[in-house]
């Protein structure tokens, strides 16, 4: 599975982004599908997770409320739209993809697309 994200850019405080990250390969709808995030000098964190299970989602408490997570199987994409974006929220966005069932951990994830910046200014 090749994964390719893209939607970063700048964005002011309050603003709304929607990031996708478009997926390669087969059974794309048995994937479990999840966003992280890293900035400078720290570990890239979870943000997201939306399970192969159609509605199943989860979320870390720093974007619940905020973001949301959703997916087309038809298009083999997975999308991340973000609200009320806050100048924390700065980071390069990483999609990622599992088979199974869908974890927070980063360890439990195979496949890895390109980071997306997103930066939002104060």
């Amino acid at each position: 599975v090749q994964l390719q994200a893209f939607g970063g850019g700048l964005v002011q405080a309050g603003g709304s982004l929607r990031l996708s990250c478009a997926a390669s390969g087969r059974a794309f709808s048995r994937y479990s599908m999840g966003w992280f995030r890293q900035t400078p000098g720290k570990e890239r964190d979870f943000i997201a997770v939306i399970s192969w299970i159609p509605n199943s989602t989860d979320y870390s408490d720093s974007v619940k409320g905020r973001f949301t997570i959703s997916r087309d199987n038809a298009k083999n994409t997975v999308y991340l739209q973000m609200d009320s974006l806050k100048p924390e929220d700065t980071a390069v966005y990483y999609c990622a993809a599992r088979q199974g069932n869908p974890w927070r951990s980063q360890n439990r994830y195979s496949y890895w697309g390109r980071g997306t910046l997103v930066t939002v200014s104060s």
